[in-house]
């Protein structure tokens, strides 16, 4: 497998995703079959295919689906749907190489490190982990997920501590940490991660808020209990099981309020950095652009399940429809706006600090929250 996983390695470091020649010998010391469903879901990482893949029905196309950058559902529906179908909601899955690799160099793992995983999943991550020199102590909520990792693992000839729990809790026992890193998106960073790191440690982690895309979040451990630090690229991971929350809009909208903007909600979409500010101005409020009937709208319901909006696009002025208490687009178009004046500021811009007490978004400086 020594070709596939160089041809692999080659396109990843021409696109950027890591540089280190560390990563790429851990590359071919976890062959990345080990760890693949025999069935599942393949998905390109951005615009490319998408369909079911089966090792014993078709080899070739297995093959080539493992050793590309594609995520592969290993679970759907916590484990009542059936992975292969690209129906049910994915719920676990072999995670694109690319998105991994990027991870593990913003991770900066160094021999004899100890390192806290959170989402074991198949235990390909883990497994990299460990040939990159750390003591791993992973954590998966899924006990049936865990014992599966737990044995490929042993079988792969990797020995990381699996634990079945819930991941917000950390390790304890097993604390403190030289990082953290997760495999599940989180909106709200539990502070169990930064209380079991050392001073210096870092986190990273896919930060998943209610609003817009996801985002890389790298964070260091500092001497007064918090975690501090930047934004550093776009990030779509499944979510944290205890923080999942759906984004729901009535198909009958004739009883909202419906009026016109000028605003195009694609361009309201169509940045990370627009996304960070929105989400810093209104943690509540769930938004997701949306394709119906071909035409973009963006989609908005608070998470207390009393106000919605959508906003469909038009050409040059867009309709708008809002109900409840709270009229939600007129909230993201202030948002928006803020960040409009401020310059536009890109995603790399802003950041996150965690402490005991709440996590807030900054933006060029730690001292400049812009937290609502």
């Amino acid at each position: 497998m020594g070709a596939r996983t160089d041809a692999l390695a080659d396109a990843l470091q021409v696109d950027g995703r890591f540089t280190s020649p560390r990563i790429r010998d851990a590359l071919h010391a976890v062959p990345r079959h080990l760890f693949a469903p025999t069935r599942g879901w393949y998905a390109a990482d951005g615009p490319g295919p998408r369909h079911g893949i089966d090792r014993d029905a078709d080899p070739s196309g297995w093959w080539d689906a493992v050793y590309s950058d594609g995520s592969i559902v290993t679970q759907a529906a916590d484990g009542a749907g059936d992975p292969a179908g690209g129906v049910a909601e994915a719920t676990s899955s072999l995670s694109s190489p690319g998105v991994v690799v990027a991870f593990l160099e913003l991770l900066d793992v160094r021999p004899g490190h100890r390192i806290l995983e959170i989402g074991t999943g198949t235990g390909w991550t883990a497994a990299l982990l460990t040939a990159l020199g750390a003591y791993v102590t992973t954590v998966e909520i899924d006990s049936g997920l865990a014992l599966t990792a737990h044995e490929t693992l042993v079988m792969a000839g990797f020995d990381p501590h699996v634990i079945a729990a819930d991941g917000t809790l950390g390790a304890p026992d097993h604390a403190p940490f030289d990082g953290v890193h997760a495999t599940c998106g989180v909106d709200r960073i539990p502070y169990t991660w930064v209380e079991q790191t050392r001073p210096g440690g870092r986190l990273v982690l896919p930060w998943m808020p209610e609003y817009g895309e996801g985002h890389k979040a790298v964070l260091t451990v500092t001497g007064d209990g918090r975690a501090s630090g930047r934004l550093a690229g776009g990030a779509d991971y499944m979510v944290l099981r205890a923080q999942r929350s759906t984004l729901w809009i009535p198909d009958d909208i004739t009883d909202a309020e419906e009026a016109a903007t000028h605003l195009d909600p694609a361009e309201v979409t169509g940045s990370h950095g627009a996304d960070v500010a929105i989400t810093a101005a209104l943690p509540d409020v769930m938004g997701a652009p949306r394709t119906r009937d071909g035409v973009t709208e963006l989609e908005l319901a608070d998470t207390a399940a009393t106000s919605w909006a959508r906003v469909r696009q038009g050409e040059g002025e867009h309709r708008v429809w809002q109900a409840g208490p709270r009229r939600l687009w007129d909230e993201v178009a202030d948002a928006y706006m803020r960040w409009v004046g401020w310059g536009r500021p890109a995603q790399t811009a802003f950041g996150l600090t965690v402490g005991p007490d709440r996590q807030v978004v900054w933006r060029d400086d730690p001292s400049n929250i812009i937290s609502r």
